[in-house]
């Protein structure tokens, strides 16, 4: 049960009646501040980038899109998650439908999964359909990722000029929008800075926005030393919001149109000790303060949202079991949830998930019980309640009569926000939420934010792309842009493309000894790339999934070995399978996401408790230590894993890049600050196979490539100096 809890004030954002009377509006339509203050910046042809802050909830997305309903430009719609963007396309059509503008603007929305679909089904190659779809809408929502090596050449042949597709959408689209782009890390916020310079250098001048109530400074600052002109549209300093104690205030406030974009919350903490399913247990033991909310508020709607895919598999079972008989549905919305569950899943009752839905997704909800790994983390999952009043269900309007959130933290955040001398928050009381939000900042746990990154990694996009524009097909048109984008990117990034380019050549020798191939060095892909090559990547067929369509999924090798009961299968069992049910049920289903898996298994059952195991490496990872390479033998070892030997078969081959630590794994995660999620896991070699706690750590893939910027602060007592270039 809690022993603490406060009430966060409702929130109103100030209106701009002035601006509105002048756009084409729906009938008693007004602007926020914010909205109209964004057009008005994408307007000003002084101004390159626009950052708009407003809060979680406060219209964000009608303000991106505000020029296109006034049918003044084409825009894409950049967003991190599938699940996202599927809600978005829902609320911009909606828009589109009450601002009726005269062009009628088409939207589409585009994914890995539907673009393979497309190509597909029309017989056409990835590029071919891109531009196909691309020249059939005003609207584009896509994701960073697409958008990332579409401008890298990704879908074309190898004799295909380099601009074939960018050249195009660079020119029709005039307005690039980043929606939630705080969710990023430095190798996401380093791809959209190369990009942008890209499109800068290329093109006539574009405009972009980024969405976001925490912009990356790190970002504004490039973006700025680049040449780029900034523009921050921040709510908060300027005033823009109330939050009103008093029923009186509230409606002084709505006479004078002021609208309401936050309901008061009773926010309620429950102090956990640091144990791997401490959430987990107290979800079990506490059902009953659920049903107790539904029963005595008809009409609630709820979501729990927490930081393990295995662990909302495990508790969706026991929440049906507990809320069936009375009549209350239970969904999951997760990583590993299939297609159709994850549609259908914010209609349930009660939503369980993960990091899938606590991006941007608009949750009608009036009860949130969340988990939280950082206070970034911790901010954002509680944004997502009390958004709406209510919701319609059967042509009735189901007003919320409260608005209760459960925040499961760890105890030292409830010490240290209620229990010391002089402590910030006060039991029972009442507080504004940016007060709050920066008491949770300073409070809780930050993360590292990898900023060595940008010059160590991020330039190496910079020299990928600056030689695509040196392509023999485009070298002459675009002698001019290849100068000005390299003086731009070797200001940004301080790196020259000469000394980059000398450590590609190294890395192409070394590669090319060590495997015998002549091929681009996997570090210099993992360099490029826009979230890493997942090389540990598993295809699954989820015997657990009740939609036969939705049971081909792809899992990390390290999560399998914690979270799975599996069986393995062949690559030839698996698409055999796969194409089987595609012909009998004739629903689509991508194969290019299974086309680099490490292995295939078949998923029986989710492990009540986490499986031991750790990575293993026959020689001596101390000379391996301190530096990027790529390196093979590298095993297994799960003793309860009756298929651990034909993992290793496979495994022991591939060619990984990886960054050795001579550190623990947890000695390193609470040293650097890494995000929960960061993936870093115990090794042995060969004279510490018995040990107890593996002595070694190791990152793969991009996660390597992060850890290498921290390799500094890691350096031993006995001077042993990490590796640096």
């Amino acid at each position: 049960m809690s022993n603490y809890s406060i009430t966060l004030q409702p929130v109103y954002s100030c209106p701009a009646p002035e601006a509105s009377e002048k756009l084409r509006l729906p009938d008693q339509w007004v602007l926020s501040w914010h909205q109209a203050e964004t057009l008005r910046a994408l307007q000003d042809p002084t101004i390159d980038v626009v950052f708009n802050t407003a809060m979680t909830g406060d219209g964000k997305s009608l303000a991106a899109y505000l020029s296109v309903l006034q049918g003044d430009c084409c825009a894409i719609g950049l967003y991190p998650t599938n699940e996202l963007a599927r809600d978005q396309e829902t609320q911009i059509k909606n828009y589109i439908e009450q601002f009726k503008p005269e062009n009628d603007p088409r939207v589409v929305r585009l994914s890995g999964a539907t673009l393979e679909n497309y190509a597909e089904n029309e017989d056409l190659r990835k590029s071919a359909a891109i531009a196909t779809r691309t020249e059939q809408t005003e609207v584009l929502l896509t994701n960073p990722d697409l958008f990332h090596y579409l401008h890298r050449g990704a879908y074309l042949m190898p004799d295909d000029s380099p601009d074939k597709l960018w050249g195009r959408i660079d020119k029709v689209f005039k307005l690039f929008i980043f929606d939630e782009f705080h969710v990023f890390a430095a190798p996401q916020i380093s791809s959209v800075i190369n990009t942008m310079l890209l499109i800068r250098s290329t093109s006539r001048r574009r405009k972009f926005l980024f969405l976001s109530a925490t912009p990356d400074e790190q970002l504004i600052q490039r973006l700025r030393k680049a040449g780029f002109r900034c523009k921050v549209i921040d709510p908060i300093a300027e005033n823009k919001y109330q939050f009103p104690v008093s029923a009186e205030q509230q409606e002084q406030l709505k006479s004078e149109n002021w609208r309401q974009v936050a309901r008061s919350i009773r926010l309620n903490f429950v102090p956990l000790e640091s144990a791997a399913k401490a959430s987990e247990t107290w979800l079990r033991d506490n059902a009953a303060l659920i049903l107790e909310q539904f029963q005595q508020h008809p009409g609630s709607k709820g979501a729990i949202i927490l930081n393990s895919i295995a662990a909302v598999k495990r508790l969706k079972p026991f929440f049906q079991e507990q809320l069936l008989p009375y009549g209350l549905t239970v969904n999951e919305n997760t990583g590993l949830s299939g297609t159709t569950e994850r549609e259908q899943s914010l209609s349930a009752d009660l939503i369980l998930g993960t990091s899938t839905i606590d991006v941007g997704v608009d949750f009608k909800i009036n009860f949130l019980i969340f988990e939280s790994s950082d206070a970034g983390n911790f901010i954002q999952r509680f944004g997502r309640l009390g958004r709406h009043d209510g919701y319609q269900l059967n042509n009735r309007t189901i007003q919320f009569k409260n608005f209760t959130a459960y925040a499961l933290v760890p105890k030292f955040f409830t010490e240290r926000l209620f229990e010391r001398d002089s402590p910030p928050l006060i039991q029972g009381e009442q507080y504004d939420r940016p007060f709050f939000n920066a008491t949770v900042l300073d409070e809780y746990r930050t993360i590292n934010d990898f900023r060595g990154y940008y010059k160590r990694w991020g330039a190496f996009q910079s020299l990928h792309l600056g030689r695509k524009l040196a392509h023999k097909t485009i070298q002459d048109q675009y002698a001019s842009s290849l100068e000005e984008f390299q003086t731009a990117c070797e200001t940004v990034f301080d790196r020259s493309f000469r000394e980059l380019a000398g450590f590609v050549k190294g890395w192409g020798e070394a590669w090319q000894k060590l495997s015998g191939k002549k091929e681009k060095s996997p570090i210099y892909e993992d360099a490029c790339s826009f979230r890493g090559s997942s090389p540990l990547q598993c295809g699954i067929y989820d015997l657990t999934e009740e939609n036969e369509s939705d049971r081909f999924k792809t899992y990390d090798l390290p999560g399998v070995l914690s979270n799975l009961e599996i069986e393995i299968t062949t690559e030839a069992a698996f698409i055999r399978s796969l194409n089987d049910t595609v012909q009998r049920t004739q629903h689509p289903i991508p194969k290019g996401r299974f086309s680099h898996c490490l292995a295939f298994m078949k998923l029986h059952r989710y492990r009540e408790e986490r499986s031991n195991w750790k990575f293993t490496y026959s020689g001596d990872l101390s000379a391996k230590a301190w530096q990027i390479q790529v390196l093979t033998g590298i095993e297994v070892w799960q003793p309860d894993n009756p298929w651990a030997s034909e993992i290793n078969k496979r495994l022991r081959i591939e060619g990984l890049v990886a960054y050795v630590v001579k550190r623990p794994v947890a000695d390193v995660r609470f040293k650097l600050k890494l995000p929960m999620h960061f993936q870093i896991y115990p090794i042995s070699d060969s004279r510490s196979f018995h040990d107890v706690v593996a002595p070694h750590a190791i990152a793969f893939g991009q996660s390597a490539l992060l850890l290498d910027t921290l390799a500094y602060q890691l350096k031993s007592k006995g001077g042993e100096d990490p590796w640096i270039f």
